[in-house]
C-alpha cells in the first residue's frame, strides 16, 4: 500500500501542467467514482479514480486507479479485491495556431469518438464500453508517438476538423501500445450542433488490418438532447452503437428535482467477422440494449442507473449498473486561484 501511494504522488508531482490559457496556476481535475454492477448473475463493486491534469499547454495526463471487489467463485464465497492501475495517456502539446497542434507522447488513439471523449468516468453515461470499442483502438486504447490536429477549414456556417497519427510498438507495463497509423477527419456545423466524421486506422504489427468508421454527435438548441452514434468496421467485425440522453430542464429548469433527471438508453450490434489475434470483440454476433436514468445533484455529484439485456447465441442475460460519480476541479497548489 505504501509504494501504491507513492507511485500515486509521483505520478501527480510529475504529471502537473500549467494552464496557461488563463492564468499560471497548475490544475488538478477528474472524478471519482462507485459502480456496482451486475452481469450475468455476477456482482462486482468497481471504485474508479480517473485524475486529468491540466488541459491543453505543455503536458496532458491521466491516469486510472481500479479497486475490483469480487466473490472468489462469482456469486458466492469469501470477497477479494484487486487493485489495477494505469497511465492513460501522458502527452506534450505545442498548439502552433488553432489549424495546428503538434502533441508527442502517449496519447489517447483518436478513433472514432468514444475512446477519446466519452472515457471519462464523470462523462460516460453508461458504464459499460461499447461492444465495437476496441475497433481501432488496439491494443490498449493509446498511442505512443506523435500526433497533428487542428481545423483545417473554418468557413461561416461549417468546420472541417482533422487529426492523424504515428503510433510505435511499447512493451511497457504503463505505455503499451501498437505499431500503427491512422487519421480522423469531421465536420462541424454549429448552427445546428452536428457533427460527422470518418476514421481510418492501418494496424502495422504482426498481421497488417485495416479498421474504419463513422460517427455522428448531435446536440440541438432546442432540446437539451444528446446524441452519439458510431459505426466501426474491421477484420475482426463490424457493428454500432446508437445512444441518446434527454435532459428534462425544460420543466421548470436545470435546477429543480425534475429538471436534474435525464433519461439515457443505448442500443447496440456487432456483427462477427474473421477473428484476428488479440482481438477483445465478442465471440459471436450479439445484441444489446440498456435504459436508465442519471441524476444530477449540486457539488459536481451525479447518481446513475441502467438495466439492459444482451442476446447472442451463448445465451441472453440481464446487465445492470449503478453509478455514484463526482467531479472535481481545484488548483493543485493550496491557496491559489484559478
Amino acid at each position: 500500500m505504501i509504494r501504491r501511494a507513492t507511485w500515486i504522488a509521483m505520478l501527480l508531482l510529475f504529471s502537473v501542467v500549467a494552464v496557461r490559457a488563463q492564468s499560471n496556476v497548475p490544475i488538478i481535475s477528474g472524478g471519482v467514482q462507485f459502480l456496482s454492477s451486475t452481469t450475468g448473475g455476477v456482482t462486482t463493486f468497481q471504485p474508479v479514480i480517473a485524475i486529468p491534469i491540466g488541459e491543453r499547454w505543455l503536458v496532458e495526463s491521466r491516469a486510472t486507479f481500479d479497486e475490483f471487489i469480487f466473490r472468489e467463485n462469482g456469486t458466492s464465497g469469501p470477497y477479494h479485491a484487486l487493485t489495477l492501475s494505469s497511465v492513460d495517456y501522458l502527452q506534450l502539446d505545442f498548439f502552433v495556431n488553432r489549424h495546428l497542434t503538434i502533441t508527442v507522447g502517449q496519447f489517447l488513439t483518436p478513433f472514432g469518438i468514444y475512446n477519446e471523449r466519452l472515457t471519462p468516468v464523470w462523462i460516460h453515461n453508461i458504464a459499460d464500453a461499447p461492444l465495437i470499442a476496441s475497433i481501432g483502438t488496439r491494443t490498449s486504447g493509446s498511442s505512443d508517438g506523435g500526433m497533428l490536429r487542428g481545423v483545417a477549414l473554418d468557413k461561416k456556417d461549417w468546420q472541417l476538423q482533422y487529426t492523424a497519427y504515428f503510433s510505435a510498438r511499447s512493451g511497457s507495463h504503463q505505455f503499451n501500445s501498437g505499431r500503427s497509423a491512422g487519421a480522423r477527419v469531421g465536420v462541424f456545423v454549429p448552427s445546428t450542433r452536428l457533427e460527422v466524421g470518418l476514421s481510418y486506422q492501418r494496424f502495422l504489427q504482426d498481421l497488417h488490418l485495416n479498421s474504419w468508421g463513422t460517427y455522428l454527435v448531435w446536440q440541438p438548441r432546442s432540446a437539451p438532447l444528446d446524441l452519439r452514434a458510431e459505426y466501426a468496421h474491421s477484420r475482426g467485425g463490424q457493428g454500432y452503437w446508437l445512444e441518446g440522453a434527454y435532459r428534462f430542464s425544460k420543466f421548470g429548469g436545470s435546477s429543480t428535482w425534475l429538471g436534474r433527471l435525464q433519461a439515457i438508453g443505448r442500443v447496440q450490434q456487432f456483427y462477427l467477422g474473421t477473428p484476428s489475434p488479440n482481438d477483445v470483440l465478442p465471440g459471436v454476433d450479439t445484441q444489446q440494449v440498456e435504459f436508465g436514468l442519471n441524476y444530477y445533484l449540486p457539488h459536481n455529484l451525479r447518481l446513475n442507473g441502467t438495466a439492459g439485456r444482451q442476446f447472442s447465441s451463448l445465451g441472453n442475460f440481464n446487465v445492470w449498473n449503478l453509478q455514484v460519480t463526482y467531479r472535481f476541479l481545484f488548483p493543485l497548489i493550496p491557496g491559489s486561484s484559478q
